[in-house]
């Protein structure tokens, strides 16, 4: 289902931002020109996605480094990671929309 998650303006180019979305933690990110959405969870010790840094399109855990793809969600240190949940976005006007499960 459909949510807005957050003004356009509320999401700043390389900084992790988060927010609820039906309920479940997720990590905004902006690279360039557009917003990416995945789980704010670190598949290897939880850590908060949202509190990493940003290079590219890839996040780091601020735990111990992990990385993700922002655009897939998927785990860059294959096989040891799992990938977080990603979620398809769409940008109406300055609204930034999330769609989840």
């Amino acid at each position: 289902m459909e949510h807005r998650a957050a003004a356009l303006a509320q999401v700043p180019p390389g900084r992790p931002t988060l927010v609820e979305v039906g309920g479940a933690p997720v990590v905004l990110t902006r690279v360039g020109d557009a917003v990416y959405a995945c789980g704010d969870v670190c598949s290897h010790l939880g850590g908060a996605l949202h509190e990493g840094r940003l290079s590219g399109f890839k996040l780091a855990c601020p735990l111990h480094g992990w990385l993700y793809d922002v655009r897939t969600g998927q785990c860059l240190f294959p096989p040891r990671g799992s990938a977080v949940p990603s979620y398809p976005v769409r940008i109406d006007g300055d609204a930034v929309f999330v769609d989840v499960p």
